[in-house]
This record gives C-alpha cells, structure tokens and sequence, in this order.
C-alpha cells in the first residue's frame, strides 16, 4: 500500500532536513516517479545527471536512477559516497555486454576506438576509449577520425542511427538492446500521430527504451515532419516555445511528468503509454529516505577500474 500524501509530504521535509544535514545532493533520473522527481535536486538524463554529478560540492551523492548511474556518479567523484537506494535498479541494455565480451570483441578489431553507450558497466567503461549518451553520440562518432574504425555498444537501434546520420561506414555495431521497451513499432507511432493531426512528435531516446525510434526515423519508417529529436532540455525548451497546444511523445513515460508540470496548458500523449521502466520506478521517498537515514547502499568502483573508466566518461563530457 503507498503512503497518504500527507505522509508523503512528511518523507519530502525529512529527505529534505536530512540532505541538508548530511550535506548531500538528491540526483533524479526523468523517468523516476513523481514523488523522487520532486524532492531532487537535479532532475534529467543521464548525461545531465553526470554533468551534475561532476561539479557538485555535496560530500553524499544520493543517485535515484539505475545502477550504471551511481556507478558514473562514484567514478566522477572517487573522494564522495555515492548512493543508491535500491541496488536492484539495473538496467537490461547494460547487461547485454561485459567487459570479457568487449575484450573479445576489440582482439578481432585492432586498433578500433571503442565507443560505449553509458547504459554500461564501469568494468565495459574501462574498456571503452569514450562513452556516448543518446544525445551526443552523433556528436562523439564525428570526434573521431574519419580513417579510424569504430566499435558502437552496446544498444544496437542507436548505433544504426548514428551509422546512418553519420554516413560512417567503418562502424561496427553491438547487438544490444534494451528488453524492457520493444513495444513500439512504426505502425504504433503512426496511429498515435494520427490521432493528433497536427501535433508535434517528440523523441526524447534517452536510456535504450526509445532508441529503435531514431532508428525507424534515420530509416524513413517514420514519417519526418513535425519530428522533433531532443534532449530533456531541447524537450522542455521545444514545449515552451512551440504554439502546441498537443504533443506526441516517444520516451519512457516518467518524462511527460516534467512537461506537463512546466506547461500545464498544453497537452502531452505517450505513443506508448505501457512504456515504462520497472528499474527506473524501484526510487521511492521510502527508500531514499532509509538510504539517507542509513547511508545505504554505498556504489564503489576499484580505483584500478575506476580510472581507466573515468577517462571515456570524462572525453564524453568535453564533448557535451
């Protein structure tokens, strides 16, 4: 059973009284509940989540997100403890690799500059030259030498995007994907825009759950006018200033939280509306709170490890 607001609201003061006691920083992923979203600090993607992470002076990092998130977080902030309150927030794209896979990989490609989503391990992050978010990695693969071949992992639907945005043909792609969010086909976007004739379509392919969209986009499967590819800031940004009053959104359905809130005039309509991460939602003020209280559950990265992966972390943010 959830707790009545009115205890809710009594969670949200004490993580608040407790944050400021222990001098800590509450980091939020969009596609976390209302409720987290509320009492973070910092809301957005992953790559805001790590910018954020990079720069604060808070001596306590709590991470509601998934797992490879604190991972980035501790591995940014090696003199900080990073938290996250609940270790069973895990991500299926990331564990469609390991570093003993990638290992692998790079001895049948010598030489290839290995680009890692940061749905990733810190073990496959240490393998990896540089990593890459969904709303940089076209960005990142242009970094790199034309001459130089690439090795893309792991979420196979980004990669072909990137692969075909960029024209780069010596590109060699994972076979990962996110498990969580297959359910969104061309002919499920078609209906949905159908629907709102008119009305913008917003793709926002952060975490593997929506990256097969850009996919279908870069392939003409879906249709390009009045497409919009956004960053959670390009997103808000695009919500603002666009006359509306509807919009068609492709992402995790925890991000039509933060767009209704900061225009509760217009309207927003998942195309999926079954969406949904499992992980992401395991945040709760319960659990943050007992993780606050408890300085629960510490993520540590080995410093050997921890190096080698902040290095490709901390490219990935120049580029940003």
């Amino acid at each position: 059973m959830s707790a009545t607001p009115s205890v809710k609201m009594e969670l949200h003061q004490e993580i608040k009284r407790l944050a400021k006691t222990k001098n800590a920083v509450i980091l939020a992923h969009n596609y976390t509940l209302p409720e987290v979203q509320e009492v973070a600090d910092v809301v957005g993607d992953s790559l805001q989540l790590a910018q954020a992470a990079a720069k604060t002076d808070a001596a306590i990092i709590v991470l509601c997100g998934v797992h490879f998130m604190a991972e980035t977080a501790a591995l940014l902030n090696p003199d900080k403890k990073v938290l996250i309150p609940d270790l069973e927030a895990g991500c299926s794209l990331a564990d469609t690799i390991n570093a003993e896979q990638l290992r692998a990989w790079k001895a049948e490609h010598p030489g290839a500059v290995v680009v890692s989503y940061v749905n990733t391990t810190a073990e496959v992050k240490a393998e990896s030259d540089i990593c890459c978010t969904s709303s940089n990695a076209v960005a990142v693969v242009q970094s790199i030498p034309p001459d130089k071949e690439i090795l893309f992992c792991p979420d196979l639907f980004l990669g072909s995007y990137v692969k075909k945005v960029t024209g780069r043909q010596n590109m060699h792609i994972w076979l990962g994907e996110c498990h969580v969010h297959a359910g969104i086909k061309p002919e499920t976007i078609a209906a949905a825009r159908q629907a709102r004739p008119g009305s913008d379509f917003l793709i926002h392919p952060e975490c593997g759950c929506i990256t097969h969209c850009l996919d279908f986009l870069a392939h003409g499967q879906v249709d390009a006018a009045n497409t919009h590819v956004l960053s959670t800031s390009g997103m808000l940004r695009h919500a603002r200033q666009a006359p509306g009053p509807d919009f068609v959104v492709a992402t995790e359905v925890g991000m039509l939280y933060p767009l209704q809130k900061e225009n509760p005039e217009k309207r927003f309509y998942p195309v999926d509306p079954e969406a949904s991460c499992r992980y992401m939602k395991m945040m709760s003020l319960e659990k943050i709170h007992k993780s606050l209280t408890d300085e629960i559950f510490a993520v540590t990265v080995p410093p050997q490890t921890a190096a080698k992966a902040r290095l490709a972390v901390q490219r990935m943010l120049e580029i940003a």
